[in-house]
C-alpha cells in the first residue's frame, strides 16, 4: 500500500489532498542498511586510495582499454549526461513531470537528491586527494557516476511509490535502475580514461548512501511542517 501523509487542521482533523511519501514503504526497510553499507565502502576506498595517482590492484583486475567507434560515441553520449548541460536536461525533465502530476515533494527530491550526491563527491575529492592524469585531476569518487546513479535511484523510487509496487517489484526496480545507470556511466568513465574503476565504485556508492537519506529527510521535513 502506498503511504500518504495528510494535512492536519487546527482541530486535529485532516483536510486537503493526501500527500504521498517520496520514500515508499516497500523500499524503506532495506534501503537503510544499503545506505549505511554504501557509506562505509566510500570511506574505506577513500582511505585506501588517499593521495594516490596510480591504479590499485582492484583497478588492474577490471582494467578496460579505450574503445573506438561506434562504442566511443556511446561512451561520449553517456558522459554528456553527467555534464552540467546534460544533467540539467535530465533534472529539468524529471522536475517538470513531477509538477505535472502535482507532486512537488518529488520535484524537491529530484533536485536535492542529485545535487547532494554530486556535492558530496566534490567535497570528498580534495579530502581523498586521488588523482588521474596529473595532480590537477582529482578522481575519487566519480561525480558523473554519482549523478546518473542518483538520478536513476530517485526516478525508480518515485515510480515505485506512484504505482504502489510491493517489496519484491519495488526492490527489483530500484536495484535494476541503480545498477544500469551506474554501470553505464561507470563504463563510459573508465573507457574514456576519466576515472579508475574504483573511482566509479565510489561514485556509485555515494549515490546509494545519499539518495535514501535525502528521501527520508524530505518526508520527515514534510511531517514536521504539517
Amino acid at each position: 500500500m502506498v503511504e500518504e501523509l495528510t494535512r492536519p487542521t487546527r482541530g486535529g482533523c485532516t483536510a486537503g489532498r493526501p500527500t504521498r511519501a517520496v520514500l515508499p514503504p516497500s523500499s524503506r526497510v532495506w534501503l537503510g542498511p544499503v545506505a549505511v553499507l554504501a557509506a562505509l565502502v566510500v570511506v574505506v576506498l577513500g582511505v585506501v586510495y588517499a593521495g594516490g595517482s596510480e591504479p590499485g590492484g582492484a583497478d588492474a583486475w577490471i582494467a578496460v582499454d579505450g574503445v573506438g567507434p561506434p562504442w566511443r560515441h556511446v561512451a561520449l553520449t553517456t558522459d554528456f549526461l553527467g555534464e552540467p548541460v546534460g544533467a540539467a536536461v535530465l533534472v529539468g525533465a524529471a522536475v517538470t513531470g513531477c509538477l505535472l502530476v502535482r507532486w512537488p515533494r518529488a520535484a524537491v527530491l529530484v533536485v536535492v537528491g542529485t545535487g547532494l550526491a554530486v556535492g558530496t563527491t566534490k567535497l570528498l575529492k580534495p579530502l581523498v586527494g586521488r588523482t588521474i592524469h596529473g595532480d590537477a585531476n582529482l578522481s575519487y569518487p566519480s561525480g558523473h557516476t554519482a549523478f546518473l546513479t542518483a538520478f536513476a535511484l530517485v526516478v525508480a523510487l518515485l515510480v515505485t511509490g506512484r504505482l504502489g509496487l510491493g517489496r519484491t517489484a519495488g526492490t527489483s526496480l530500484v536495484l535494476a535502475a541503480a545498477l544500469a545507470a551506474g554501470g553505464a556511466m561507470g563504463w563510459a568513465q573508465v573507457v574514456l580514461g576519466a576515472h579508475y574503476p574504483t573511482d566509479v565504485l565510489g561514485g556509485w556508492c555515494t549515490a546509494l548512501a545519499v539518495v535514501p537519506t535525502t528521501a527520508w529527510l524530505v518526508d520527515a521535513g514534510r511531517r514536521k511542517h504539517f
